[in-house]
């Protein structure tokens, strides 16, 4: 254990005070098990997953588990997170490594865990809550199963089947902020983001590998199946990819994020290309195009992907061989245009007003300040590398909204990360009911959208409310 709050294995740290999160980026569905002292679970109600996302002092927001350890049922000493492919059966191995943090109720790292490479094992209890006399602790475990979730739900007594067929829930942003009355304070200057990616040099002319020529025509052959029109190779994208294989190639595993602390959208977006919507596939094992578009269609999830009718550029290409395998990395994207930009945000404030109109209440007007901070907040997150309604100079939602312009005396935001998609984020949004409360505030009469692509996650949204 380091005094960064990296754990390793058996390792343990304190918890503070209140409400922490755990957050498991990835293909990953993450699970709860609440318990006492004994290890086992007194009924279903204490096994916390997608299809069950709440229980006292414990909801489950996509890749977030939100524990508050005094709020658990009586008798509760321990919560174990544990972590599942998003495709049921898939063995661990072939997906990234999972990688756990926890953070305190102001977005701040309490400990951090990633636990030895996987196998066959398709389910990890990954790190466990558990209370003792001075306070609560959080400890890394990296216990594999080879039998799904039906194993570790045995062993901790809960009765359930296997979640084979079981939906994965979309990935969830943060508890939002509340209404507040705004501040008068002066805005705060925008800085550029320590440690980013240099510029990309000019692109090599848009010329597509054989390897790539041959994934184009079968993936296009799938996308005219499903009635999805044809996408162009982009050079752009090819050089991303090729430098994300060669990355995964060198540290010999599966990873949106190199080594280096780079994230394949980093990538994307060094080498110029803006987007506006965003997909992606890493594979390790195929020996030809041919094999990585057969196993990319033969996973519901990477299916819809390659299919998808809102992307119309992509790329990919390959590192590796021999002792190390052969890396994929292919890349589905939709450039940014200013209209694009104007459609996307339109098409969430329809569908959140769509929500209104179910609940009873009138829609909320596009409003040009509220935008604009927004439009700010989602592009600030990626340059300076943070995900929270509080900004690193301090500023809050009814700051920005203000600098910006608005004079409304209520502010709310709702913010997310990865969704890739209007209808992904509001469902997201509406699934979680902080957000949820935001959207259907009465006292909202206006709303600004903003969105960016890139950082870690790939897509930044913020939904900035005004009354």
């Amino acid at each position: 254990m380091s005094s960064s709050g990296e754990l390793v294995a058996g390792g343990n740290l304190p918890l503070p005070g209140g409400e922490v999160t755990v957050h498991v980026p990835g293909p990953f569905d993450v699970s709860a098990l609440i318990t006492g002292d004994d290890g086992k679970v007194r009924g279903d109600a204490d096994f916390v997953f997608f299809n069950q996302p709440s229980a006292p002092g414990a909801r489950l927001a996509g890749d977030r588990l939100v524990v508050d350890p005094h709020a658990l049922r009586d008798g509760a000493s321990r919560v174990t997170v544990v972590v599942s492919p998003s495709e049921a059966g898939t063995p661990l191995r072939l997906l990234p490594a999972p990688r756990l943090r926890v953070t305190d109720a102001r977005g701040r790292v309490v400990a951090s865990f990633s636990p030895p490479r996987a196998d066959r094992e398709t389910v990890l209890l990954l790190a466990e809550l558990y209370r003792r006399p001075t306070g609560w602790k959080v400890r890394a475990i990296g216990q594999g199963y080879s039998d799904g979730l039906a194993g570790v739900a045995r062993d901790f007594g809960v009765d359930v089947a296997d979640d084979g067929a079981a939906p994965p829930q979309p990935s969830v942003p943060r508890q939002p902020t509340a209404p507040q009355q705004p501040s008068r304070v002066r805005q705060s200057g925008r800085t550029g983001a320590p440690g980013s990616l240099p510029t990309a040099p000019p692109p090599a002319p848009p010329r597509a590998s054989p390897e790539g020529d041959a994934f184009l025509a079968l993936a296009n052959a799938a996308r005219a199946r499903a009635g999805a029109p044809a996408v162009t190779h982009d050079a752009r994208l090819a050089a991303a990819a090729g430098a994300h294989a060669a990355a995964m190639a060198a540290q010999g595993e599966l990873g949106s994020v190199s080594a280096d602390g780079t994230s394949l959208f980093q990538r994307v977006t060094a080498g110029g290309y803006a987007f506006l919507a965003i997909g992606e596939h890493l594979v390790s094992g195929p020996r030809s195009a041919a094999e990585f578009v057969e196993y990319c269609l033969a996973q519901d999830r990477s299916r819809r992907t390659l299919e998808d009718p809102q992307y119309t550029q992509a790329a990919v290409a390959q590192a590796g061989g021999g002792g190390t395998g052969v890396y994929w990395t292919a890349l589905w994207a939709r450039p940014l245009t200013p209209a694009g930009l104007s459609a996307t945000a339109a098409e969430v404030v329809s569908l959140t007003n769509a929500e209104r109109s179910a609940a009873g209440l009138r829609g909320l007007a596009a409003d040009g300040p509220l935008t604009t901070a927004a439009q700010a907040h989602s592009a600030d997150m990626i340059a300076r590398a943070f995900y929270a309604h509080t900004a690193p100079d301090g500023s809050e939602p009814w700051h920005r909204a203000a600098a910006a312009g608005s004079t409304h005396r209520r502010v709310g935001e709702n913010i997310a990360c990865g969704q890739r998609s209007p209808a992904e984020v509001v469902k997201g949004w509406m699934d979680s009911p902080g957000h949820r409360a935001n959207i259907l505030t009465p006292e909202f009469t206006h709303i600004g959208i903003g969105f960016a692509g890139g950082g870690e996650a790939g897509t930044y949204w913020t939904q900035l409310f005004g009354g």
